[in-house]
């Protein structure tokens, strides 16, 4: 399951783990103008762990998904 909400300044998107298997805690990822944040707690540590992405990792990460082991770089226009 998963929302999505219209912030202000950003799109916040949260999903959440379901079903009978062992679950991880919500994960966050809100969409800036400039980055992409994704944050989870981290129950060992009681604390949010955060991670940014630029547009551009952001854009590397969704072609890695559908590309074969390897080293690859994006030319951007």
């Amino acid at each position: 399951m998963f929302s999505i909400e219209h912030d202000f300044d950003a799109t916040v998107i949260t999903l959440v783990d379901e079903g009978p298997e062992h679950l991880r805690e919500d994960v966050t990822i809100t969409a800036f103008e400039d980055c992409v944040t994704v944050e989870q707690l981290d129950p060992r540590t009681d604390r949010v762990q955060k991670i940014t992405l630029s547009l551009a990792q952001l854009h590397e990460l969704g072609a890695a998904l559908d590309l074969p082991e390897g080293v690859y770089r994006i030319a951007f226009d």
